[in-house]
């Protein structure tokens, strides 16, 4: 237990800078389409991507884990992501660009699934919902000093310094693994030994509700802060020198989000989330009309912020609960889908926003968003009645 606090930092400190690496984007997008000579839109295109990549990658690599050694594991993944932003920093057209956004994407994924597993195995009972929202929090703070700094360091040394600073923190990370986490931390071994097999855990009902909820959930968010830069400067006429302020806002309430989506975790869990995105419906419908009022604008993109991660802590650990009981030899990729499926709703989130973008213009982002929350709610009453109706038939079974 000595080493739990500094092994929690870790763990965080890696969701920190693979959070960065991914945000960041959004932070630079207007100098990366000056630089490129490309258009705002396909710059946004850059986050689809990604976050496709992210989540079709994810589930191989975790599924061909097995039993090796998860500190050696991690530590190969973190040192492909780290040569992936280098290349970032270093690259000379757009399509390098892009190869290498893929690079990092591709191992970005299963490494936060090892990290969530580690904080699995570490973390006494009572602190597992303590540490999974801090370890989600990681991205927030990456929400919160990571896109605001590399927003700034891009403005004053250009855009390719934010990917230095992650390649050095990265490497920092690197040997914290080596010198902390435990060695012989592995999977656990069952019956269940085939690459299918890791996929049973789709079967289970509750299992396919919750990681469509993850995937709608963020993908409303995303329609909207995919396009958080354009948002600020044209529809809100906040000054370049103010922007790093507005994003570094967002970050804290998107922290916040972390904060209390482990509260709600620890208490009433899915059973508050339904008011939680009649909230998010609201406040993305009152968008284009909110943004002719900056203030009120202003309020309701923080407040999204604030709805934006509410969700994964309660729904993380509802679907480690449902792995560990019936499907063990499935632990990583079940630790991963709550990123998986995040990530297919970043792709179509941002994906949806670039489309409005392109025809409807920036103003439009909160109506776009506001369908796929919908979806989320819809969803999330069903599995609530499922986990209700299985709440009510397990003493009946015991009896």
């Amino acid at each position: 237990m000595k080493k739990f606090p500094f092994q929690s930092f870790i763990l965080i400190l890696i969701a920190f800078i693979l959070g960065f690496s991914e945000f960041i984007i959004v932070g630079i997008l207007n100098d990366l389409s000056r630089e490129f000579s490309v258009s705002v839109s396909t710059v946004g295109y850059l986050v689809t991507i990604f976050a496709l990549i992210y989540a079709c990658s994810t589930p191989v690599i975790t599924s061909l884990i097995g039993q090796r050694p998860l500190k050696r594991v991690l530590l190969i993944l973190l040192g492909i992501f780290t040569i992936g932003n280098l290349l970032t920093a270093l690259a000379p057209t757009y399509l390098i660009l892009s190869i290498s956004r893929i690079v990092v994407a591709i191992v970005s994924g299963a490494a936060i699934s090892v990290a969530m597993a580690f904080g699995t195995h570490l973390a006494p009972l009572e602190k597992r919902a303590w540490l999974i929202s801090w370890v989600y929090s990681g991205f927030s703070v990456a929400s919160v000093f990571g896109v605001p700094l590399g927003t700034w360091l891009s403005h004053q040394f250009g855009w390719p310094m934010a990917f230095y600073t992650i390649f050095v923190i990265s490497i920092v990370a690197m040997l914290f693994v080596w010198l902390s986490l435990p060695a012989d931390f592995k999977q656990v071994r069952s019956e269940h030994n085939r690459f299918s097999d890791q996929f049973t855990i789709f079967k289970h009902p509750q299992i396919q509700l919750s990681v469509l909820i993850t995937m709608f959930s963020l993908a409303g968010v995303y329609v909207v802060y995919t396009y958080l830069r354009p948002l600020f400067s044209e529809q809100l006429h906040i000054s370049i020198s103010l922007i790093t302020i507005a994003f570094t806002v967002y970050g804290f309430m998107s922290l916040l989000s972390n904060q209390l989506s482990g509260k709600i975790a620890e208490g009433p869990g899915l059973s508050f989330m339904p008011k939680v995105y009649l909230c998010q419906l609201a406040l993305l419908i009152a968008l284009p009309f909110l943004l002719t009022i900056p203030i009120l604008g202003m309020i309701d993109i923080m407040l999204l912020g604030l709805t934006m991660y509410l969700i994964n802590s309660p729904i993380q650990l509802h679907v480690l609960e449902i792995a560990e009981a019936s499907f063990p030899q499935s632990l990583v990729l079940a630790s991963s889908l709550n990123s998986i499926f995040a990530n297919f709703g970043i792709a179509l989130g941002s994906a949806a926003g670039s489309l409005i973008v392109q025809f409807s213009g920036t103003k439009y982002v909160g109506p776009g968003g506001a369908v796929f929350t919908l979806m989320t709610l819809v969803l999330l009453v069903k599995l609530n009645r499922h986990v209700r109706r299985q709440a009510v038939a397990e003493p009946k079974t015991r009896s």
